[in-house]
Order: C-alpha cells, then sequence, then structure tokens
C-alpha cells in the first residue's frame, strides 16, 4: 500500500518532452485543477513540506507530521494516525501539521471532521489546493501565495519559505522555463 501510494503520489514523475522537467503526479494535477491552482506550484509545495528522500529521489511523503517542529515520518496511514492522535494528547492542535502540504490541524480545523482525516492523501491535497487559492490574488505572482501559505502575515519567515520553494519550481519546471508561467491558473 506504501509503495502504491508513492508511486501515485510522488514518485510518478513522469518525464516530458522538455529535458529536466517534471510532470506533476496525476493526484496533484486533479487537486490543483479542482481550485484553479497550478499543479507545479501544488507539487512544489509538499516537496517542501513533506519531502523525503526515497531510492535517490526527493519525494513528498504522504504520512509525515510535524510536531511542535519536529517531523515525523511513518510507513503506513494507520501508523501515522496512531502518531498523531499521540500528539494531539501533548501538544496543541495548533503546533501539529499533517499530511503532504502539511495542513495544521490548528488554523485549518475548520477544513476537517477528525483530524486522520489529514492524512487522506487526497484529502490533504485538496485542502493545500485551496489555502494556497485562497492565499492567492489575480494577476498575483504565484510565489507571493506560496510564501502566504507558509506564514499569511509573510515577513522574512514566507520570504525564506518561498526561496526554498522556488527551487523545487526551478526542478519541477525545468531549468529554462521562466516562473512567469505560472502566473495563470494552468494546470
Amino acid at each position: 500500500m506504501a509503495a502504491h501510494a508513492a508511486l501515485v503520489l510522488g514518485t510518478c514523475t513522469c518525464a516530458s518532452p522538455a529535458p529536466a522537467r517534471e510532470l506533476p503526479p496525476p493526484a496533484y494535477q486533479l487537486a490543483a485543477q479542482q481550485v484553479g491552482v497550478p499543479s507545479p506550484v501544488l507539487y512544489a509545495v509538499a516537496l517542501q513540506e513533506s519531502g523525503t528522500r526515497l531510492r535517490g529521489r526527493l519525494i513528498p511523503w504522504p504520512w509525515t507530521l510535524n510536531v511542535a517542529g519536529r517531523a515525523e515520518r511513518y510507513p503506513t496511514r494507520a501508523n501515522a494516525c496512531t502518531g498523531l492522535r499521540k500528539a494531539l494528547a501533548h501538544t496543541p492542535a495548533s503546533r501539529i501539521d499533517a499530511g503532504l502540504g502539511q495542513v495544521n490541524l490548528g488554523h485549518h480545523a475548520h477544513r476537517y471532521v477528525h483530524p486522520c482525516e489529514l492524512l487522506d492523501p487526497y484529502r490533504n491535497l485538496a485542502i493545500a489546493a485551496e489555502i494556497l487559492q485562497e492565499q492567492h490574488t489575480a494577476g498575483e505572482d504565484w510565489l507571493v501565495a506560496i510564501g502566504r501559505y507558509h506564514r499569511p502575515a509573510g515577513g522574512a519567515p514566507a520570504a525564506r519559505y518561498r526561496r526554498s520553494v522556488h527551487q523545487h519550481l526551478a526542478r519541477v519546471l525545468g531549468p529554462d522555463a521562466s516562473l512567469s508561467s505560472i502566473r495563470t491558473t494552468t494546470p
């Protein structure tokens, strides 16, 4: 099951005609398209938020938690859910992020009924895409929305985050691609 999820959600970066470019896996394309976010933006955010090395490649890992600044990765959704329940017993929800997009349990409690829903990779991607879309202003560079995804108040933490995600975007879009191409809301 974990291997299947990794293939669908992370390692299925199919080669495109342009060299050194990655096509975001289908789950990212679908979640992004449903709310009008460019799929490379969603994929780059997931690489930043939950990326881990598997067989020498950086891929987003669906069963990742961040508990009070400490990353925890689990082999299965069930294990991650158990870890999440344990974390909630001793850590405020506002200090716990979960899943591919590292959705904060406290700040986004209105987006789920049960915390372990955030460990459903498809649900987590849909929520992450919604948050990105809500942080974007029409005509604005998507990097600004990416910074707000991490820190809505902006400032230095948002700027550092934008720079990190920008590196993932360059990897996904290819070295010759213009980042201005992600200003539009194409999947």
